[in-house]
C-alpha cells in the first residue's frame, strides 16, 4: 500500500499537540508549511516499498551495483555497454551457477543468461562404427563440442524494464560465448554455430 502526501499530512497533524496554536484546517499557515515536507515522505515511502522488488536480483535497479560488486561484475563478458536487462541476467546466472560440465548444466546456464541453446558432442570413429550417415572424426574430436544457438540473439527495448538511454534493439551473442568459454572444461574445445 502506498501513502500519498495528503495521507502523511493528515497523520502528522493527528499527532500534533492540541490547542489554539496548533490549527489543523487545510488553509492554515501551519498546514501549508507542513505540506511542503510531505512530498518527501511520500517519495521515501515509495522507495521503501520498492526495496522488496529491488532486493531480488532479477528485478533490481538501484541495488544492481551491489549485486555486481559481490560477484565481481561487470567483467569482460558483459561487453562494452550492456543493457540493464543483460546486467541482471548475468547477475542471476552467476548467482544460480552451481558449476558442472554436463550438457544440462550449460543449457541451463545459457537460459539464465537469456539464450536458448543446444549442444552437440562428437565422437571419434571406431572399428564397430557404421559411418553411413555420420562423418568420420579423428580421435581429437572426443574433446570437441558445439554450442548451437539462434543466428543472432536480439534483445528488444522493453518499456517496463529498459532505461531511456538504452538502444531499441541489440544484437549479438558475445556474452554467451564469453561465459561458456570461461566455464568449459579445460581439456575441451568449444565452438559456436548460429542459425
Amino acid at each position: 500500500m502506498s501513502y500519498s502526501a495528503a495521507d502523511f499530512l493528515a497523520a502528522f497533524q493527528r499527532h500534533l499537540p492540541t490547542g489554539p496554536i496548533w490549527p489543523r484546517e487545510a488553509g492554515s499557515t501551519q498546514a501549508a508549511a507542513l505540506g511542503c515536507l510531505m512530498p518527501t515522505l511520500e517519495r521515501l515511502a515509495q522507495r521503501d516499498a520498492n526495496l522488496l522488488i529491488d532486493a531480488f536480483p532479477a528485478t533490481t535497479v538501484e541495488l544492481l551495483p551491489e549485486w555486481q560488486a559481490s560477484l565481481g561484475l561487470p567483467d569482460a563478458c558483459a561487453g562494452t555497454d550492456p543493457t540493464i536487462e543483460q546486467q541482471r541476467a548475468q547477475v542471476v546466472a552467476r548467482l544460480t551457477d552451481s558449476g558442472g560440465a554436463s550438457i544440462d548444466y550449460f543449457v541451463t546456464f545459457a537460459a539464465n543468461l537469456g539464450y536458448a541453446i543446444t549442444i552437440t558432442e562428437f565422437a571419434p570413429a571406431r572399428a564397430d562404427f557404421l559411418c553411413a550417415d555420420e562423418p568420420v572424426y579423428d580421435p581429437f574430436w572426443a574433446y570437441m563440442w558445439r554450442v548451437n544457438a539462434s543466428a543472432v540473439t536480439v534483445e528488444y527495448f522493453s518499456a517496463d524494464i529498459s532505461f531511456a538511454d538504452e538502444p531499441l534493439a541489440e544484437w549479438g551473442n558475445a556474452v554467451l560465448e564469453c561465459e561458456i568459454q570461461s566455464r568449459k572444461p579445460a581439456r575441451t574445445t568449444v565452438f559456436f554455430s548460429y542459425g
